[in-house]
């Protein structure tokens, strides 16, 4: 799959459309969801042309996959999610529910989550 440039992310990434930006760095960008499933739902996205984790690890950096978790870890450092939980997420492909194809973790809290899969 090719990337494209024109997603909703890289479209945020380049400033064209607004966001709510919890934090930024050289690394990552962190805005709410404008849909948000949880009190809390933030998503994170690295800075670059990834469609998914596999593509993420297999092409970025080693300095640019550090940055991003650390962007993660400062999101939830930030949110003071560490005492009670919380619930990281990326979706990959057709099966996993992926909608926008530019790599990017949920970061969910807030609440009490349930279970993440229905039985059976």
């Amino acid at each position: 799959m090719e990337y494209d440039k024109n997603n909703i992310f890289a479209r945020i990434l380049r400033k064209e459309i607004p966001a709510n930006v919890v934090y930024e760095d050289d690394y990552a960008l962190a805005f709410h969801d404008v849909n948000p499933k949880a009190p809390i739902h933030i998503l994170v996205i690295p800075k670059g042309e990834f469609i998914s984790f596999y593509d993420f690890m297999e092409t970025a950096s080693p300095g640019l996959v550090v940055g991003f978790s650390k962007a993660i870890h400062h999101v939830l450092h930030a949110f003071d999610l560490q005492e009670m939980g919380f619930r990281l997420l990326s979706n990959y492909g057709v099966h996993g529910g992926q909608e926008v194809p530019h790599y990017h973790v949920h970061i969910f809290g807030g609440r009490l989550l349930g279970r993440m899969l229905p039985e059976g």
